[in-house]
């Protein structure tokens, strides 16, 4: 995956382009530190994706996303950020972001959401769980991760991992119709609406774990 990191703070720059180097399946390509560089580099090296700062010093990297789509930018675009404003999440949602990651995240969360992202799926950080369930329908508080059989926690976690129902028939050794099954108790118990929130619950209640390999 070839990847370009758009920050306007230089530590932060190096410190993603070092925890992404550590992956051969990732090449950093180049870094920008304003929209105009970061527009620039869009173009000369065509990224399969961006990492882009939600906020750009005065800028707004969302601003940016929007613009870059606009001109025929077509990679995907992840945005970091340290904040969990729901408006900000509530409008990256809105201009279709591929994923929105926390800075506060570890980095085996962010590989770990870049390979999904790669996937052609989107991960937004189980930081934000709690601003995705007040944008959609919220969760029933009475309804607890109990409630699922063994079988139905083994799917759930699988969702966390952001696999789909056939990398979950393969992974559990059941029929990708069985995982259906799976997943509808799973929404209907939990009183979540969809895949993602199901995902962002698994991780949220730490029963997803991370393993990074180089």
């Amino acid at each position: 995956m070839r990847i370009v990191i758009v920050d306007d703070h230089p530590l932060v720059r190096k410190g993603l382009a070092s925890v992404l180097t550590l992956n051969e399946s990732m090449e950093v390509l180049g870094e920008a530190t304003n929209s105009r560089e970061a527009m620039d580099l869009f173009c000369s090296s065509k990224p399969d994706l961006a990492l882009v700062d939600l906020r750009l010093g005065n800028e707004s990297g969302l601003d940016l996303i929007t613009n870059a789509r606009k001109q025929g930018i077509t990679c995907k675009f992840v945005v970091l950020t340290s904040s969990t404003e729901e408006e900000d999440f509530i409008r990256a949602k809105e201009i279709g972001v591929d994923g929105y990651v926390l800075k506060e995240a570890f980095p085996e969360e962010l590989i770990h959401a870049l390979r999904i992202i790669g996937k052609g799926r989107k991960y937004y950080d189980p930081g934000v769980l709690d601003l995705v369930m007040r944008s959609g329908d919220s969760i029933d508080e009475d309804k607890h991760i109990e409630q699922l059989t063994p079988k139905e926690k083994e799917v759930l976690i699988e969702l966390g991992k952001g696999h789909s129902n056939k990398d979950i028939s393969l992974a559990l050794y059941i029929t990708e119709y069985t995982v259906k099954k799976h997943v509808s108790q799973i929404l209907a118990k939990l009183g979540l609406t969809d895949r993602t929130q199901a995902a962002l619950y698994a991780n949220a209640k730490g029963l997803v774990t991370y393993t990074v390999h180089s």
